[in-house]
């Protein structure tokens, strides 16, 4: 029925992973920030 768990990657591939989408985030919310301010100058 439910297929056995596979075996989690190693730690510090967990880690790099959470790490990079964490700073996409960052730098995406960043430039959003920045489009967001250019254009209410305007």
């Amino acid at each position: 029925m439910l297929a056995p768990p596979e075996p989690q990657p190693p730690l510090w591939k967990r880690l790099a992973w959470m790490a990079g989408i964490w700073l996409a985030s960052v730098i995406f919310l960043g430039i959003v920030a920045m489009v967001i301010r250019f254009w209410l100058k305007v």
